[in-house]
């Protein structure tokens, strides 16, 4: 079992930044894929970034050069930098890791708004 808690979000302005944080607890995540995705308001639910165990990273298209995600596995954190953030990054973005199941955390509520 794991559980995951985001935690960061908010109201921003069009080109500000925010960190969001996910607390991954019950279980060693330490060699785990983790993840960050996002659901707008009628959209389906999309990926966002990944990072492996040796600290590869991957982030979509759409977030590209504005996101960065990163780990601590020692406190078992995961980071996703948002910077230059657009109307458009307005979602909930969810934390998700796959342990013979996929979890998920129940989401942080980002708006990007003037």
């Amino acid at each position: 079992q794991v559980q995951l808690v985001e935690s960061g979000g908010g109201l921003v302005q069009p080109g500000g930044s925010l960190r969001l944080s996910c607390a991954a607890s019950g279980s060693d995540v330490s060699i785990n894929v983790m993840s960050w995705y996002r659901q707008a308001t009628g959209k389906q639910r999309e990926f966002v970034a990944l990072v492996d165990s040796s600290d590869y990273t991957n982030v979509a298209d759409s977030v590209k050069g504005r996101f960065t995600i990163s780990r601590d596995n020692r406190k078992q954190m995961v980071y996703l930098e948002m910077t230059n953030l657009k109307p458009e990054d307005t979602a909930i973005y969810y934390c998700s890791t796959i342990m013979g199941r996929t979890y998920w955390g129940r989401g942080t509520q980002v708006t990007v708004s003037s």
